[in-house]
């Protein structure tokens, strides 16, 4: 029995291709097509008794949300046009204050910490972030006892922006502990001693390295494109089958290793803040990348070594993939341990869409349904949206403090 009718059945493959097409165009289409790095907002939780009565113990809260969501969720842009004042933000302090806390809830131990009622009104700053302008809250929560374990209950933004997520930092007195919150896992309980904080920070970022693969619409994108082709040979003007599984398997390890290598690198150096890139530059090259790997498929114009052209265009994914970890300032006893992790995750997703996709390719990879469907007019799918990504991120104004 062939390959192909060991997998799919001949008959069912206009079924399955014309699946594959409708839920590549979902995948992208039903996806903000964000001109920006996702929505975050970067929480520091800061614990330690400070002497109050009763042994009770502080958490200090420093809550930096975006100025460009504060937009969109309040009526922080009063006069609705695209820019956000400093009148504006000094103005709306206390409905912003009255936003935020609700969705913060804490306990230690169990119990519930309260927030600390504030002395005067909310004196709100600025502060910038690798894509823009943020707003800085800072307040007290108040819990029994110094906690040896923390609960983190976030969920701002999560009603109305389901890939919106919660970047968190918790200082205890014996380490600290880094972690990513989203709509689907926005509790985290966080043991404050000190040993096996490394081993933590490593599972923690594997989840949001696989985390930011699934969620990562651009990467994805990018990722198909360069896998459609790869169980075809290109002969003078047409696509024909591969004649074999092994070098197919061969190719594909080829483009994912250079793709690996090229962002592993760029996202060392970023997050090790020895080479920095502005947000705009980096998405914008990302989404370049992206309409280049489809267009290639369309009317290819890089023929031989795929796996060149997927080292080149990975240096840029890793800055991309940097955002993540750049504004975490990881401490230096868990950098390691989380950079190792976040690109353990970023590679288990990877290999995840590999293993599912590159089987059910190679069987349909000798009907004209695959070349014409998914070749062609999944890359002129994803040629389409890459091009929006590219208008938007490289021409759109962001809404920033004047």
């Amino acid at each position: 029995m062939s390959f192909a009718k060991r997998f799919v059945p001949r008959r069912a493959f206009p079924r399955l291709l014309f699946a594959w097409l409708v839920m590549l165009f979902a995948l992208f289409h039903a996806r903000p097509a964000a001109a920006h790095k996702p929505s975050d907002a970067y929480l520091s939780l800061t614990v330690g008794v400070d002497g109050i009565a009763g042994g009770a113990s502080l958490v200090h809260v420093r809550w930096d949300v975006a100025l460009r969501d504060l937009a969109d969720a309040t009526e922080l842009d009063a006069d609705e046009n695209g820019e956000v004042t400093w009148l504006e933000v000094r103005s709306h302090a206390p409905a912003i204050a009255a936003k935020l806390v609700p969705e913060l809830h804490l306990a230690a131990d169990g119990a519930a910490c309260v927030p600390k009622a504030a002395d005067g009104a909310f004196e709100p700053k600025i502060a910038s972030h690798t894509d823009g302008a943020y707003l800085v809250w800072e307040g007290d929560y108040v819990c029994a006892s110094a906690p040896a374990k923390l609960s983190v209950n976030y969920t701002l933004f999560f009603a109305r922006d389901p890939q919106h997520r919660g970047v968190v930092k918790v200082v205890g007195p014996a380490a600290t502990h880094t972690f990513v919150l989203s709509k689907d896992d926005h509790v985290r309980d966080v043991v404050l001693d000190e040993s096996g904080a490394s081993l933590r920070a490593f599972a923690s970022m594997v989840k949001t390295g696989l985390a930011h693969i699934a969620e990562g619409t651009d990467h994805l994108a990018f990722l198909f494109a360069l896998l459609f082709p790869a169980v075809l040979v290109r002969k003078e003007k047409t696509w024909e089958p591969a004649p074999a599984w092994k070098p197919v398997v061969l190719d594909v390890l080829r483009v994912v290793t250079a793709f690996t290598l090229a962002h592993s690198l760029t996202l060392t150096l970023s997050a090790l803040g020895w080479v920095r890139l502005p947000s705009r530059l980096v998405e914008s090259v990302i989404a370049a990348s992206v309409v280049l790997a489809a267009s290639n498929n369309v009317r290819p114009w890089f023929r031989d070594g795929r796996w060149t052209m997927a080292f080149a265009l990975g240096l840029m994914h890793g800055f991309g993939f940097s955002a993540t970890l750049e504004d975490l300032e990881l401490s230096r006893g868990t950098f390691a341990a989380s950079l190792l992790g976040f690109n353990v995750g970023v590679e288990l997703g990877q290999l995840a869409v590999v293993l599912v996709f590159l089987p059910l390719a190679f069987a349909a990879r000798k009907t004209a349904a695959y070349r014409r469907g998914v070749l062609f007019g999944g890359s002129l799918v994803i040629l389409a949206i890459a091009v929006v990504w590219l208008v938007e991120r490289a021409f759109v104004v962001r809404i920033l403090p004047v």
